[in-house]
């Protein structure tokens, strides 16, 4: 297994392995295992760091997010709501302490954005519990897959506070605005099943080992294409999310507009002429 370069960075809540140097496949994991990789105040810096590596990596066409050990994320490490309370606390008046307060949220959520914001795609892997924090990490994800031993919560209202860095605002349009309020207010447990039911997860692999197996299968799938077709069709569709029908095509028209004539769109009609795979250079 190759160390990759992106490595030589060394991360204290993550890690990032290339299993393949000839694959455009890159792992991200969250690493904490022994914490069921809560996730602790560095993660909120390394984590954009990690992306914005990847994202500028030209060997890198897809990133795969997982969690080491057993789970993905057991949500935010109590350590950093205990911080968060006694850095409060030392302000003179609640005016600083709320604003203080607001702008670490905004950093906090800023992290999970960081998905959205990397160009290449972004599939997580979900096996274990997925939990508050990591719930909101999986929405800001563009696919996302698990192994029947997966379970999820939205468990924030159970801490008594709301949920803050994403999955109020992304759970609605993957599982309709009904059935994320339900998961929300109840903080409740549900199981891998009824995530593709919900239409959280795409698929439910029986095993750990199918799971990696069929998550690799599915990112090297997606490497093997056109990057600047991939990373154009994370852009659109993550751009007119929230624009009606008419300003989504007009989007997509301008952007086509710039975009469409390029080398990849001549090697793919001529390694379909040709009978061939086609061979796209790097972005």
């Amino acid at each position: 297994m190759e160390k990759s370069q992106q490595n030589a960075h060394t991360y204290k809540s993550l890690k990032i392995e290339r299993k393949d140097p000839t694959s455009g496949v890159f792992y991200l994991y969250l690493n904490r295992p022994l914490q069921r990789n809560a996730l602790s105040s560095d993660f909120f810096t390394e984590f954009p760091h990690a992306l914005s590596s990847l994202d500028q990596n030209p060997d890198a066409a897809v990133i795969i997010l997982s969690g080491s050990g057993d789970h993905f994320c057991a949500g935010i490490d109590v350590k950093v709501f205990s911080t968060l309370t006694n850095l409060s606390s030392s302000y003179p008046d609640t005016a600083r302490a709320s604003e203080y307060l607001r702008r670490h949220v905004k950093f906090l959520q800023d992290a999970v954005t960081a998905i959205e914001r990397c160009r290449k795609p972004v599939i997580a892997a979900v096996r274990g519990a997925c939990i508050g924090g990591g719930v909101d990490i999986i929405t800001a994800c563009d696919i996302r897959v698990c192994a029947k031993d997966a379970f999820f919560s939205v468990k924030e209202v159970d801490l008594g506070i709301v949920a803050d860095m994403g999955s109020l605002q992304r759970l609605p349009g993957i599982v309709g605005y009904g059935n994320a309020v339900e998961l929300a207010l109840s903080g409740r447990r549900f199981s891998a099943q009824e995530a593709k039911e919900l239409g959280l997860v795409s698929r439910v692999f029986g095993s750990k080992e199918e799971l990696e197996e069929g998550v690799s299968i599915l990112a090297e799938g997606i490497a093997a294409k056109s990057p600047i077709a991939v990373t154009g069709t994370k852009a659109v569709l993550l751009r007119t999310r929230d624009l009606n029908v008419d300003q989504g095509l007009d989007h997509v028209a301008t952007w086509n507009s710039a975009m469409l004539l390029s080398a990849d769109l001549k090697e793919a009609v001529a390694a379909q002429m040709q009978n061939r795979k086609p061979k796209f250079a790097k972005l």
